[in-house]
């Protein structure tokens, strides 16, 4: 078959506009007069022949071309008459200016029935333009602009439309498909961000690092990104620029110029100098503001006081120290463990190091701790006292300067010998002088510049200084112990006594006490008798009756005494006290103490310093001790048996005539003294008779379950009088049995020998007794498992027993009571029964 030729038209020519309807611009009328030799030609142009050439087809006839010319007009005016194009108000959309200067406002087909699927299928207004291209529609965004204004207009009329409806309810309820879009979005645009301030933080450190002057304006930059509102990003600005600060900061004290400096002229390196020094002061400062900002708030309160302690520690020779100082001394007491023990380390690492702030910053913070104790009322953590122990204290301070006055004196003496040599002697030796003068000159020099720029302040300085440190440290000592006798003596007074093992309302008291011990050395003798007298009441309780003595915990009243024989042996030589009613507080607070409420190593402390160190004892107040320490160790644990041996061990071995306590007589010991009684519940030791005693306690700790407390009984038993001159101390202390022997520390129950010869040349001729007693055995080197087994279950069964006896006997008293009661009740109704029955009998 043939293919037939498809005739395609010419496109149809632009719509004929009047010669009145067209506007000419008036540029366009200046540029046609300027150009009126290039426009000639379009007057005489020829129209008709010019559209004929257009619309002619090649190789077609004119009757086909009219025909086909015919049958698009009419499918052209079908369309019009299906929906003809309506102007759109000018007001909705712009118009639009062709080629030749003429205005066309865009056209929409005028529906009667708005489509179904007009919002479902998008692509249909585009097949309409395709398909009939004459008519100019709205675009997607101008159609939502219609709809809008459609909305608002319906609502101020009160009508309610189609297509509004059906665009709101796509704008309310959106796919979840897209709100999962959204969402990762936005995920990914705040990560986006995060990372690139991070990147920017990098970058300003990098940059700042690596030129500090050229760069210093970044530290602006950074300090800005540190008040953004992401808190991540807030605190590794925070850290970023701690690190710069720790690299830049000089090593002295920055001073900006005064008025009359600026005004003076400077080189150009002077004045980048100046700019660098102000802009890091000014930045730096604003960081401590922010920083004293942020402390306050829980998110950022750790990181804060991290950079505040970390400036301080590391410069604390700069400027605005007083600032850092106050914030860390304020919340060293904090209840926020974390901010209280960085703060704490802080201070210590200040007292420790006083070699990068010459000793200033310790001066001034030992005042600022004296003073928040006395606003708190002494009301304030252990800790914040405790950081007074780290203080150093050099009682040699004179010392260089009276050597420097002897080398001055001994070279004036030099040089008069040097006056009277020969004069021989002079000219042979004068080119030696003068560079023996030239070096010492240079090195004076040196010295002078060295002391100029290095921290260490002059001999006298310092010892100014650490005269204000010790007097603020003291002070605060006192006032310590003062609030503490005057508590005590108001709660005594108005019965509020509460039992030892209450909580201490006395918190600084022990680290007190214990500074109190350690600086003791230090302190003026004309306050030595005020203190001792102090510690005395406190040792009593407080105060003098028997209720105040409640006032204060047994581990309170044990460090009182401790530290009152540490005074007195520090000043032996100036002091002349008498210490017997620290003996008599610390014979009664043994009955006191209780193993979980108290603390074990501070009585084993005190046995040690008080009856173990001291030399001179009383025969009666020995014995005492012994019958007390005796009895004590029947009572508690391991652990504190085992140091009450120790210490009755030493008493023993000590005063010999106390050890006829070990005998087993019918009437007491043989040496009974002038009591002839003893009396367990006397206060005071010289008044209780013990001599008059036996060590009847000892017979029942040999049989104790833990198999080092047996031996060292055994070994106290053996002890015989007939060697009293030969004297065997025991190595161990107090304290180490405490710990060796305490049911915390694993293998406890493995007991090692405690007990060696002093001398090792006076092997031979020792007692037996006392040898198999001082050498440890082979029962104390190796322990049986087992037997230690039979002795604990032996022991439970016991208490076990005890505890069901005391169950039965209330269970049988009140049956008893019980029966008795009923029995009374029966004789009572009885008796009411035999009057009514006589009166019945009369009537």
């Amino acid at each position: 078959m043939r293919n037939k030729k498809k005739i395609i038209l010419p496109p149809q020519l632009p719509p004929d506009i009047s010669e009145d309807e067209i506007e000419v611009s008036d540029e366009d009328k200046a540029f046609v007069s300027e150009n009126k030799d290039y426009a000639g030609f379009l007057s005489a142009l020829d129209t008709t022949s010019i559209t004929k050439h257009v619309t002619r087809v090649a190789d077609v006839k004119e009757d086909t071309l009219e025909a086909l010319y015919e049958q698009r007009r009419k499918k052209s005016s079908q369309k019009e008459k299906e929906g003809s194009g309506i102007e759109v108000d000018p007001v909705d959309a712009l118009p639009i200016k062709d080629s030749s200067g003429n205005l066309h406002y865009l056209k929409a087909p005028k529906n009667s029935k708005p489509p179904e699927n007009d919002l479902e299928e998008p692509g249909q207004d585009d097949e309409d333009d395709a398909a009939d291209k004459g008519i100019v529609k709205l675009t997607k965004a101008e159609r939502r602009a219609k709809l809008k204004k459609l909305k608002k207009e319906a609502k101020k009329h009160g009508k309610d439309s189609a297509t509004p409806e059906v665009e709101v309810q796509v704008e309310v309820e959106p796919t979840p498909q897209a709100a999962v879009l959204d969402e990762v979005k936005k995920d990914l645009t705040a990560e986006e961000g995060f990372e690139s301030k991070k990147h920017k933080l990098a970058e300003l450190g990098i940059a700042l690092l690596a030129d500090p002057e050229a760069n210093i304006k970044s530290l602006k930059d950074m300090l800005q990104i540190c008040k953004d509102k992401d808190h991540a990003i807030v605190k590794l600005g925070l850290l970023s620029l701690l690190a710069v600060f720790k690299d830049l900061i000089p090593g002295y004290r920055i001073r900006l110029p005064t008025e009359k400096e600026l005004e003076m002229k400077v080189s150009k390196d002077v004045k980048k100098m100046r700019l660098y020094e102000s802009t890091l002061l000014n930045t730096y400062k604003a960081y401590l503001q922010r920083l004293a900002a942020l402390e306050k708030q829980p998110s950022f309160q750790h990181v804060a006081f991290r950079c505040i302690c970390t400036l301080l520690d590391a410069v604390p020779y700069f400027n605005f120290r007083e600032d850092l100082l106050g914030i860390v001394i304020k919340n060293i007491s904090s209840s926020d463990e974390v901010v209280r023990k960085l703060c704490c380390s802080t201070v210590k690492s200040l007292f420790t190091n006083e070699g990068k702030h010459g000793g200033e910053a310790t001066v001034e913070a030992v005042r600022l701790i004296a003073n928040y104790v006395k606003a708190r009322n002494c009301q304030l953590h252990p800790d914040s006292i405790e950081v007074f122990l780290s203080l150093s204290f050099y009682e040699d301070l004179g010392r260089a300067a009276k050597e420097d006055d002897k080398n001055k004196a001994k070279n004036k003496r030099g040089k008069k010998r040097k006056d009277h040599e020969d004069p021989r002697q002079k000219k042979e030796n004068d080119k030696k002088r003068s560079r023996q003068e030239q070096l010492i000159k240079t090195r004076e020099e040196v010295a002078a510049d060295y002391k100029a720029v290095a921290y260490t302040p002059d001999v006298m300085e310092r010892r100014r200084m650490q005269t204000e440190t010790l007097s603020a440290v003291f002070e605060t000592y006192f006032r310590i112990l003062k609030h503490t006798m005057q508590s005590s003596a108001v709660r005594s007074e108005a019965n509020l006594g509460v039992s030892t093992g209450a909580s201490e309302p006395y918190p600084l008291l022990a680290p007190c006490l214990q500074g109190l011990g350690k600086f003791s050395h230090l302190i003026d003798l004309d306050f030595m008798g005020d203190l001792i007298n102090s510690l005395r009441k406190l040792a009593s309780g407080g105060g003098d009756t028997d209720r105040s003595s409640k006032c204060l915990t047994v581990s309170e009243r044990l460090r009182c005494c401790i530290v009152a024989f540490r005074v007195m042996k520090s000043n032996l030589d100036a002091l002349n006290v008498d210490l017997q009613d620290f003996f008599v507080q610390l014979y009664n607070i043994i009955l006191e103490y209780r193993p979980g409420r108290d603390e074990g190593e501070v009585l084993a402390e005190a046995l040690k310093i008080m009856l173990c160190e001291d030399r001179q004892h009383d025969m009666q107040k020995a014995a005492a001790f012994v019958k007390r320490l005796a009895t004590f160790s029947l009572c508690f644990g391991s652990a504190e048996s085992m140091a009450a041996l120790v210490t009755l061990k030493h008493l023993l071995l000590k005063n010999v005539k106390c050890r006829n306590l070990l005998e087993n007589d019918a009437g007491g010991g043989s040496v009974s003294g002038l009591i002839a009684k003893y009396h367990p519940e006397a206060s005071d030791p010289n008044l209780s008779g013990a001599l008059a005693s036996v060590l009847w306690e000892l017979n029942l700790l040999s049989k104790h379950y833990h198999p080092g407390v047996s031996s060292m009984v055994s070994s106290i038993c053996s002890m015989n009088t007939a060697h009293s001159n030969q004297v065997y101390l025991s190595t161990i202390t107090p304290q180490q049995a405490f710990l060796d022997f305490s049911l915390e520390k694993p293998g406890s129950f493995k007991f090692q020998g405690d007990i060696r010869k002093s001398n090792n040349k006076r092997k031979r001729g020792t007692c037996s007794s006392i040898s198999t007693g001082m050498e440890p055995s082979e029962y104390t080197t190796s322990v049986d498992e087992d037997e230690v087994k039979k002795k604990l279950s032996a022991h439970f069964m016991v208490l076990r027993d005890i505890k069901e006896n005391q169950r039965l006997r209330a269970e049988l008293h009140s049956t008893t009571s019980s029966i008795e009661l009923y029995d009374e009740y029966k004789k009572q109704k009885k008796k009411a029964k035999k009057p009514q029955t006589k009166a019945k009998r009369v009537g």
